[in-house]
């Protein structure tokens, strides 16, 4: 297509004329490629003469010179911000009142339908051109040229870019022709040419545009390049205060000796007071209103939810009256379970008796019961520490519980403050630290139970606590830091470690520190690793510490010993099914027992003396976590977010 410049130019001479047409068909299944066909302009077209006779409907087309080539872009095209805002101007209007071309449009850029030059191009199932109105006009159509129907595939993009690229004159520049049929080039007029891309960023500021005059609408029609000259001689101007009631008129010159005598002139800064004071009475007003329209919105939510929450209470007791039937049928179950178990006890002891055996009778002091449970969080309990007649237990519920375990055992106050889970808590003189989710380590006071301050500890959830001699001990990802319990300044971090740190325990001269596969030993006074123990098994979980032994529960199930002084491992204690969570040291009178917390549920009892499971205890609806002893008491904490109390 021929390039022409602002204010005909002319055309570029180094630009040669390809009398060749492009037509792209694209493929209706995603097998098809699109075929593009190139046709040479000299050969007849059977709709040449409707071109030349429609061609002055709405646009001023005279008789074909010379037949532009239409640009050919590749299949693979890409929509370039340049092409998105060419594709814009020409559909922002869907009909141009003026359109007179500088040039005669190649005859390849008419539509077939409406013989004018393409509005929105898009292309067809058939791969023609037409535009996209005159498609969506009647949807029954079909192509003039193959009797296909016209179903856009998609838009035209090359053929809009080369209309846009097309020179017109600005619309104040032209008349209409004589015959009353087309616009011409009145020479009287604006001299402007522009691309129709840009024609509205001339247009919509052309000094010729027709305008009216600002103080009357009876004036003639004016130029927009001749306001200013107009507005000096109108007789029609009115008086700045003409709102409030002044009703002179008259001309420019005039209006300033009449604001000298005005009425209002002089009221004039208290009528803007008051005009002020309206507008901000009137906003206020609205803001009312949103106010009115906000308040109405939450008391319909609030309804909303009320309505909710009473089917929800409903559904629950409807579950719990349900729930309680299948409790009672249970409890009958146990019972006549029960009876039978007494009966054939009684059996065996006959026949025991009848065969002159020594007989002993079983003695219930010397095993581990339940003697009560503790029911409160609102999630699983991860974390169990006791400080004299205190036990604080840790939940997924961000709180920490404390509980009486000297008088009435119940609960005496719910800390909050963590914004994560509570996965660690220990004391230190009258101070409690718990470590959470949160990555934070919070310091209670025992005396009040009051926060006392918030350490951001680590960048990773801290996992564990452990605190002796002044020092408080934090476990997270692949560290440990040591914090000053006193100043609660970080004094150290001790590093080097492969995973997690799930498990510490201190004691008078050492720490221990359990990770993936590997427990640390650290010097507390240097604060460097003595030893590294080895475990098979996976991740240390938990740690105890006796008179003679080290004791490790691990993700594999089983407990791993070794000699205190040696640190030779002398017996793995297998018996749980699942990770074991925790591990806790009781002195009785038959010796040194072990208690151990699994995922299977359960607790086990382990005699130090011989390495044997004496007892197996099972209470506990969920996975056991967490354990603490106290004054020949076990506390053992669970998912199913009690904790229970062994002795």
């Amino acid at each position: 297509m021929a390039s022409y410049n602002v204010f005909n130019e002319g055309p570029d001479p180094n630009r040669s004329i390809d009398n060749n047409y492009v037509e792209t068909t694209f493929g209706t299944a995603n097998s098809l490629s699109p075929i593009t066909t190139i046709t040479s302009s000299v050969e007849t077209d059977k709709y040449d003469s409707a071109i030349s006779q429609g061609a002055s409907r709405g646009v001023s087309s005279p008789t074909f010179q010379r037949s532009d080539t239409l640009l050919v872009v590749p299949h693979q095209h890409k929509r370039t911000n340049s092409n998105v805002s060419r594709i814009s101007a020409l559909s922002s209007a869907e009909e141009e009142e003026i359109t007179v071309f500088v040039e005669p449009p190649n005859k390849k850029l008419y539509c077939r339908l409406c013989q004018t030059v393409f509005k929105e191009p898009v292309i067809v199932a058939c791969g023609h051109t037409y535009c996209h109105r005159c498609v969506t006009a009647n949807p029954e159509a079909a192509c003039p040229v193959d009797g296909k129907s016209l179903d856009i595939i998609v838009a035209n993009i090359t053929l809009s870019e080369q209309i846009g690229d097309l020179f017109i004159h600005c619309k104040y520049g032209c008349s209409l022709s004589l015959d009353g049929l087309g616009y011409v080039v009145d020479s009287n007029k604006c001299p402007v040419q522009c691309r129709i891309t840009n024609r509205s960023e001339h247009e919509d500021n052309c000094d010729f545009m027709p305008m009216e005059c600002p103080n009357n609408s009876g004036c003639p029609a004016i130029l927009k390049k001749d306001l200013e000259d107009h507005l000096k001689t109108c007789n029609r101007a009115r008086c700045t205060h003409q709102r409030f009631g002044c009703e002179f008129m008259g001309v420019h010159d005039e209006l300033d000796e009449h604001l000298k005598v005005c009425k209002f002139e002089g009221m004039k800064e208290y009528i803007h007071r008051t005009e002020e004071k309206m507008s901000d009475m009137q906003y206020s007003l609205n803001q009312k209103d949103q106010d009115v329209g906000f308040l109405r919105s939450m008391l319909g939510k609030l309804a909303e939810r009320l309505e909710n929450m009473e089917k929800q209470t409903e559904d629950r007791v409807e579950h719990l009256e349900h729930r309680l039937g299948d409790v009672v049928e249970e409890l009958v179950s146990v019972k006549r379970d029960n009876t039978l178990l007494q009966d054939d006890l009684e059996q065996v002891k006959n026949v025991l008796s009848s065969r002159s055996l020594p007989y002993a009778p079983y003695d219930p002091l010397q095993m581990f019961k339940c003697r009560g449970t503790f029911v409160g969080h609102q999630g699983p309990v991860w974390c169990l520490c006791v400080n004299n007649d205190f036990l604080f237990s840790g939940s997924s519920d961000k709180t920490i519980k404390v509980w009486d375990t000297g008088n009435n055992y119940k609960c005496l106050k719910t800390l909050e403050g963590h914004t994560g889970i509570v996965l660690a808590i220990c004391t230190y003189g009258n101070k409690l630290y718990s470590g959470s989710q949160d990555s934070n380590i919070i310091v209670w006071n025992i005396d009040n139970f009051e926060q006392v301050t918030v350490i951001d500890a680590h960048c990773n959830p801290v996992c564990t606590l452990a605190s002796t001699k002044s020092l408080l001990f934090s476990g997270s990802l692949k560290v440990i830091k040591v914090w000053d319990v006193h100043t609660n300044e970080l004094k150290q971090e001790l590093t080097g470690l492969n995973h997690w740190v799930r498990a510490l325990v201190a004691t008078q001269n050492h720490l221990y520190s359990g990770s993936y596969q590997t427990i640390r030993i650290w010097d507390l006074e240097t604060l460097e690793c003595l030893q590294m123990l080895e475990t098979s098994g996976g991740s240390v979980y938990s740690i105890a510490i006796t008179n003679y032994h080290i004791l490790c529960g691990t993700y594999e199930n089983v407990i791993h010993v070794w000699e205190l002084e040696s640190k030779n491992q002398i017996v793995t204690l297998k018996g749980h099914t699942g990770t074991v969570y925790a591990l806790a040291e009781l002195q009785t009178s038959s010796g040194t027992k072990i208690f151990s917390a699994s995922y299977d549920r359960s607790l086990r009892v382990w005699s130090m003396d011989n390495m044997i499971c004496t007892q197996t205890l099972l209470r506990h609806q969920g996975s056991v976590a967490c354990l603490a002893q106290s004054r020949g008491r076990i506390f053992s904490g669970a998912v199913d977010s009690t904790v229970k109390v062994w002795q």
